[in-house]
């Protein structure tokens, strides 16, 4: 599935046609809880402690929270806000790898400034998510996973991990493909694609264990990282001076002027980059890491708040490195043609002018080409501090993507495995079809992968919004902290605006391949997908039918 977009889509028909075959067995009405001894039996969630298990009585299990960070017990200050500061950013490096890299250049270099817009948009709704994200972690002492693996039957539940899975799978392709390209722009092509991947794959899991040294190093740690982004692309951005009016229309006129199916699909690819399914299941677990009394109502209500804060604080700046890279590339790169870029490589005696065919067609980027072209237009200085910011993206995101894969798999699977197993596992997973992409492909031929890629974890969003929205409004599980009318209202549009935009890609990709056989191939693959995703909404809304029970609980059949 990782050499061409139809492998992939052969195989999510396999697990949709599965999901599908399944579904039709399972009853889409919610029925009313069990009763034992005559007595409705009612739901062990409540707003504030977690559920019971039948593992209550083992020792708690935890990923790698060996402690706990102490929350100061001032009304309002600074002071509590760095305590809570930490789990907000890590989450915003799924914002900031080298997909969403590789998006923001191809967005300014095929629809120039017009589409900062869509990336502002995205951002907006992500932030609003990651807000659910958190409140379902610090109320009920779960995260998504969890609680997924304890509310969803059986077979629903394994395809949801599955598709996270997939998700996972796409996601780390692009950041550990990013630092095998980075490693090859800074050695001048010395270290190839595949080298490149294994040393990602030894120091991610060197950095993995910087949490034995505590928590707050380790956030320090990717707080480091982030500041190298910002100031490598921020440097960038300096060196091109991009029009700023220019800068400003893009990001609050919402209009594509002369927008055609190549700018659609990047809009797609945006909303793909921008929001992971994954990172949202990252970032209810990481909340937990946070010293909070959930029999204290107070301090439920005082956490909410300030990893509301913590997180628009990283996402503002999450936003602002990706608009650097999409108007550097919207200054320098739009419309231009590989004529204009080949004249220039050959003056400035670029190693890498073979890369540009002698033709007057529009000049096709990605990250690698993007760095090349910079060290063409603004000097070798440009091409290096570009591929620091690329492998400073790449490495923090992997780590990151390790981390959703353990709390994802342990979750939905209930594992109760060692630290280095659980590690070497999720990272295999996502390793694996990794290294065979970058030892059959080359570094130059990956940006039509990436595109599909982001496309892919576009269509897999569905299945992390609708739970999280799910769960998080019901008061059989959140009590008083349960969404209100306008959050259930919102996030139900947003679900349908993003099954819309998939629904259009796919009848626009698959128009373009002229084949009938394809046609009613990618027909019932949507029919499955939308079986799957409409049984999704109907626990929601079913949830939200029978919401006025009290501690009863809508998912159980």
């Amino acid at each position: 599935m990782f050499f061409h977009p139809l492998c992939a889509s052969h195989f999510n028909s396999f697990l949709y046609f599965s999901v599908l075959f399944h579904i039709l067995s399972l009853p889409l009405s919610l029925e009313d809880p069990p009763q034992e001894n005559g007595a409705i039996q009612t739901n062990q969630y409540s707003a504030i402690s977690p559920p019971g298990s039948p593992d209550a009585q083992e020792e708690p299990f935890s990923t790698y929270f060996e402690e706990k960070i102490p929350v100061p017990d001032d009304i309002f200050s600074f002071r509590k806000l760095w305590a809570f500061t930490g789990p907000g950013f890590l989450m915003s490096i799924a914002y900031l790898d080298p997909g969403n890299i590789e998006s923001d250049l191809q967005s300014g270099a095929k629809a120039g400034f017009k589409l900062l817009w869509v990336l502002l948009v995205a951002t907006v709704i992500g932030l609003l998510l990651q807000r659910l994200a958190a409140r379902l972690g610090v109320v009920t002492g779960m995260h998504l996973a969890e609680m997924c693996h304890r509310q969803y039957p059986t077979v629903p539940r394994i395809i949801l991990w599955m598709m996270v899975e997939l998700a996972i799978i796409g996601s780390d392709m692009q950041e550990v493909i990013g630092c095998a390209i980075a490693f090859n722009l800074l050695s001048v092509g010395r270290i190839p694609l595949w080298a490149g991947v294994l040393i990602t794959i030894i120091d991610t899991f060197v950095f993995l264990f910087l949490d034995k040294y505590g928590l707050r190093k380790l956030e320090a740690f990717f707080g480091f990282l982030i500041t190298i982004m910002a100031i490598s692309f921020g440097y960038e951005y300096i060196m091109v001076a991009p029009n700023q009016g220019e800068v400003l229309k893009g990001m609050f006129v919402p209009y594509c002027e002369g927008c055609g199916p190549v700018q659609m699909e990047q809009a797609v690819g945006i909303v793909g980059a921008v929001i992971m399914p994954h990172n949202i299941y990252l970032h209810s677990a990481l909340v937990k890491s946070r010293q909070v009394d959930r029999g204290n109502k107070k301090e439920v209500k005082e956490a909410n708040k300030y990893f509301f804060i913590e997180s628009a604080v990283a996402l503002f700046v999450s936003f602002l490195i990706n608009v650097f890279v999409v108007a550097v590339f919207a200054e320098a790169f739009y419309n231009k043609t590989n004529m204009q870029n080949l004249a220039l490589s050959i003056c400035c005696g670029s190693p890498h002018r073979d890369l540009f065919p002698a033709d007057n067609s529009t000049l096709q980027v990605d990250i690698y080409k993007g760095g090349v072209v910079l060290g063409c237009f603004f000097g070798p200085a440009a091409l290096y501090i570009w591929a620091i910011g690329i492998l400073a993206a790449g490495q923090s995101s992997t780590m990151t993507g390790t981390y959703s894969g353990q709390f994802v798999m342990e979750g939905f699977l209930n594992l109760r495995w060692s630290r280095f197993a659980r590690v070497l596992l999720t990272r295999s997973i996502a390793i694996t079809p990794t290294l065979l992409v970058a030892i059959f492909q080359d570094v130059e031929h990956l940006t039509g992968m990436n595109d599909f890629l982001n496309v892919l974890q576009s269509m897999q969003l569905p299945f992390a919004l609708i739970p999280i929205l799910t769960f998080t409004s019901l008061t059989s599980v959140m009590s008083e902290f349960a969404n209100g009318l306008v959050w259930k209202i919102g996030g139900g549009i947003v679900i349908l605006v993003v099954c819309a935009i998939n629904m259009y890609f796919v009848v626009v990709y698959v128009s373009a391949l002229n084949s009938v056989l394809l046609y009613v191939f990618s027909a019932l693959l949507s029919i499955a997908y939308l079986c799957f995703v409409g049984y999704l909404v109907s626990t929601f809304l079913h949830g939200y039918s029978i919401n006025g029970y009290a501690n009863t609980n809508p998912l159980e059949y």
